[in-house]
């Protein structure tokens, strides 16, 4: 079964209005509509750069206890974590997974391996 969600844990977490921290949610597969509609809106038409932030409030389904994920969540996410939603679509949606086919450099065994997160090593040392 292809997976289409897909779990995470933001690096500082979303504070909302009543200072509550939320860490864990939910982004899902996105599909065309998901990156050809917001190419309608306004505030994409005069600025770029916000369409990442509807693209995300459209794929995020799950931020904590959030009830809503709209464009004025994204938009107040910590920077950091703002990088690493855009990093997790862009794994995901290049290939609907994090994990990757491989050698095994000592047996050359067939193996799965996960991509590794925006500033994470690659490897161990």
């Amino acid at each position: 079964m292809m997976q289409t969600e897909f779990p995470f844990t933001l690096p500082q977490g979303y504070l909302d209005a009543e200072q509550r921290l939320h860490r864990s949610g939910v982004m899902r597969l996105a599909t065309a509509a998901d990156e050809i509609q917001p190419l309608r809106d306004p505030r994409v038409q005069s600025n770029a750069g916000y369409l990442a932030v509807i693209l995300l409030s459209r794929v995020v389904t799950q931020l904590g206890e959030v009830e809503h994920i709209n464009p004025k969540v994204i938009e107040g996410l910590f920077a950091g974590d703002f990088a690493y939603l855009e990093d997790l679509y862009r794994r995901i949606n290049a290939n609907g997974h994090e994990r990757f086919a491989a050698t095994c450099p000592h047996c050359a065994a067939q193996i799965e391996v996960e991509a590794p997160a925006a500033g994470e090593p690659s490897a161990t040392p």
